[in-house]
Order: structure tokens, then C-alpha cells, then sequence
């Protein structure tokens, strides 16, 4: 395990830039498999691939960076992936935001500030990044939720 995280952290500095796409990208995918297997509780045979694929490329293309906007956004994006039409996504983006800004705003802050007072330089993206697995896994199900 060692060394895999060396290797990740020769990479962080050699290209920044593309890893933290590829692990926003795949944590995004990860939470997508966490929501449907453990919350959703699908199982292998009733996984949707597709949808993860769909979450996935939010992730790499979409929270490579994130801010208080990136939510709306989210669930608009998510939204026409998922085919709904302007009125639907409009809609559901009225009936989620506010839930899911609230929850954002109970899981980060904390997270944020313990990472910056306790955690040092080099380890803070990975704390990020462990935490938003499972807010991603949220993301997932709560976008897609009909």
C-alpha cells in the first residue's frame, strides 16, 4: 500500500493537472458503485454500467475543481445525461438543490477546516478525495432519483 501511494504521489507532482481528473473521475465513478450496490442495494446483476459511466464522466470532465456553483450545475448536468427534458430537469434541480447544498454544506466545512489545521500539505487531496467518495456516493443517489 506504500508504495502505491508513493507512485501516486510521484505522479501528483509530475502531472497535477491530469490526476486529479483521473481520481476525481474515478471517485465519482466509485461513489456511483457505492450508491448502487450499498444503498441502493442493486446487486452486480441489476448494476447499471451505464450510469456509472455517465457519473464517471461528470467527474472527469465537471469536478476536476469544485465550488458552490458546481451543484446546480451538477444536477443540470446529470439531468440531461439522464434525458430529462428542460421542464423535468428544471423541476427536479428546484426539488434537490436545496437538500443537497445543505448537506454539502454539513460534510465540507468540517472537512475542510480539520484537513487544514490537522493534515499536513502533501496528505489534504487525499483526505478530500476519500470524503468525496461518499459524498459522491450521496450525488449519485440523489440525482438519480426520479
Amino acid at each position: 500500500m506504500a508504495a502505491l501511494w508513493k507512485a501516486y504521489q510521484r505522479l501528483m507532482a509530475r502531472h497535477p493537472w491530469k490526476v486529479q481528473i483521473i481520481t476525481a473521475g474515478t471517485l465519482v465513478g466509485a461513489g456511483d458503485v457505492i450508491s448502487q450496490q450499498l444503498v441502493e442495494r442493486r446487486g452486480f446483476a441489476g448494476h447499471n454500467s451505464q450510469r456509472t459511466l455517465k457519473m464517471m464522466t461528470v467527474g472527469f470532465c465537471f469536478v476536476g475543481g469544485f465550488a458552490p456553483c458546481f451543484l446546480g450545475c451538477f444536477l443540470a448536468v446529470v439531468g440531461t445525461l439522464n434525458g430529462l427534458s428542460m421542464e423535468e430537469n428544471w423541476s427536479k434541480i428546484k426539488r434537490d438543490y436545496q437538500d443537497t447544498l445543505i448537506t454539502n454544506y454539513y460534510i465540507w466545512p468540517a472537512v475542510q477546516v480539520a484537513n487544514f489545521y490537522f493534515i499536513p500539505l502533501n496528505y489534504r487531496l487525499a483526505v478530500v478525495q476519500c470524503v468525496a467518495i461518499v459524498f459522491n456516493a450521496y450525488l449519485s443517489w440523489k440525482t438519480n432519483q426520479l
